[in-house]
């Protein structure tokens, strides 16, 4: 149980509401910072891994971003859409399509990476800069031990079930 303090802040080690907390301020303040960026963080996430250029094919972009790979074509076919990113053919493989970044997709990734780290840091204004270095450090780090445990869960899931629930 949580009790709470005389300034209003719950007691104890909760996690969940600090995690909820946290999320619900991120979203808030990413969203306000992405403009009309299509699908607004999820677009964000995708335009990073895909200028990024780690995950050569659409199935491995859904892959790493957990995102169902069905789900995923429409949020391509919006950059697309956008100008962002473009489907190529994959020179190794006739059936797979290449995810690749337009010139004006890096140039926005660019624009929109500042943008996203200076909410970041405003955010996380409790911290100096090497602790919020660290912090984002550790959160990696769980994060990709997390997907290493349940890999079939999809963490853009997990977020929306937290903002949807008020949490």
């Amino acid at each position: 149980m949580t009790t709470e303090r005389p300034d209003g802040v719950p007691a104890g080690d909760d996690l969940g509401w600090t995690l909820g907390v946290l999320l619900r301020a991120y979203q808030g303040t990413v969203v306000t910072v992405l403009g009309d960026l299509p699908h607004g963080p999820r677009g964000y996430q995708t335009l990073a891994a895909v200028v990024g250029g780690a995950h050569p094919t659409q199935l491995a972009l859904a892959a790493h971003l957990g995102i169902d790979r069905t789900v995923l074509t429409y949020l391509l076919d919006d950059l697309v859409a956008a100008g962002l990113v473009e489907r190529r053919l994959n020179p190794a493989d006739r059936r797979q399509r290449r995810i690749v970044a337009t010139g004006a997709g890096t140039r926005t990734f660019g624009e929109l990476e500042r943008r996203v780290r200076a909410a970041e840091d405003g955010l996380l204004g409790a911290l100096d800069a090497a602790e919020r270095d660290t912090f984002r450090t550790l959160l990696r780090r769980v994060a990709c031990a997390v997907r290493d445990i349940e890999p079939a869960t999809d963490p853009c899931d997990v977020a929306e079930e937290l903002l949807s629930d008020g949490r």
